[in-house]
């Protein structure tokens, strides 16, 4: 993948080189100090992704658990739950809690070495694993939606609309980041 900043390289190479063929360079000199100015700008925009990439995987869970907090209680406050409804919210949060430790990795070269059947029935079995995960999540998710009343429960849906849609935070379906497709 090429990076900004190589980009930019290119793209006043391929300038520089169209202004000298076609006589404008004589013209008009280009200003010293853009293309730097642009590459100083984009090694500052590509210096969070960086860092972001070689973050430890500790400190990641971590960040990701305080996020998670964070995003419960501002749930929590908004949907003003009375007393009688901890008890379901306690019960909901604890099932909908990631699971915790190591995700189960197998190596890419000792997933080559097995058969296509072999392949197969490891992906289908991880399939099972992520679909009882889901199912467990949505059974307390439904138990304790129907303890809200109506008021909480559109507070709830408006709240929660975004929470399932991780793969637009990965790099959705046409590759953009936090970007839902463009309509036609």
């Amino acid at each position: 993948m090429i990076s900004l900043r190589q980009r930019i390289v290119w793209a006043s190479l391929l300038g520089s080189a169209a202004l000298a063929s076609s006589g404008a360079f004589a013209q008009a000199p280009a200003a010293p100090t853009a293309p730097s100015a642009a590459v100083a700008q984009a090694d500052t925009a590509a210096a969070p992704k960086a860092q972001h990439k070689r973050m430890d995987p500790a400190q990641r869970m971590e960040r990701m658990k305080e996020h998670r907090a964070k995003r419960l209680a501002a749930l929590k406050e908004k949907l003003k739950l009375s007393s009688v409804q901890e008890g379901a919210w306690s019960a909901y949060t604890t099932a909908t809690q990631p699971p915790t430790g190591p995700r189960p990795h197998m190596d890419r070269a000792e997933f080559a070495k097995l058969t296509t059947p072999q392949r197969l029935e490891r992906m289908q079995a991880r399939q099972a694993e992520r679909s009882a995960m889901f199912a467990k999540r949505a059974d307390a998710t439904k138990t304790f939606y129907a303890t809200l009343s109506p008021e909480q429960q559109k507070t709830f849906d408006t709240e929660t609309a975004h929470m399932g849609g991780h793969r637009w935070h990965r790099g959705g379906p046409d590759g953009h980041h936090g970007q839902a497709p463009a309509k036609s």
